[in-house]
């Protein structure tokens, strides 16, 4: 039975947060997709679609509460997952949870952490033909 490699988006304006949040979801067997903003990564999802959207919350562009809005409209049942780091980190996070983000993260978090809440969300890193 073929399987299909379940697609992470990872948004988020820090370079080196998107890069350790990608090495350590490949090394798990995801595909990464990245962006750095709301706007591209709404866009990004939009034109391939993921399994799961990681993003931050404080973004140029447009920032993550909004980013979670459009994509709960857009497609409820991806899972989305918020992270910040920013000044009220936790407030922010609270309004996201509250918004349908399905876990929080505040920076910095544990990559073993992130991406063990991507495997109990999605149930492993492939996808069996025909599951969707």
């Amino acid at each position: 039975m073929a399987e299909r490699v379940r697609r992470v988006l990872v948004i988020d304006d820090d370079n080196g947060i998107r890069d350790i949040l990608r090495r350590a979801l490949e090394a798990a067997g995801y595909a990464v997709h990245e962006a750095p903003d709301g706007a591209a990564g709404l866009k990004r999802f939009r034109d391939e679609g993921a399994d799961l959207v990681i993003t931050d919350i404080i973004m140029p562009e447009r920032e993550g509460v909004e980013t979670i809005m459009a994509l709960r409209k857009e497609s409820p049942a991806t899972p989305v997952f918020a992270v910040s780091g920013g000044g009220g980190g936790g407030d922010y996070l609270e309004i996201a949870l509250k918004l349908g983000a399905r876990r929080v993260f505040p920076k910095p978090f544990r990559l073993s952490e992130v991406v063990a809440a991507v495997d109990e969300a999605l149930g492993g890193p492939k996808e069996a033909a025909g599951e969707e």
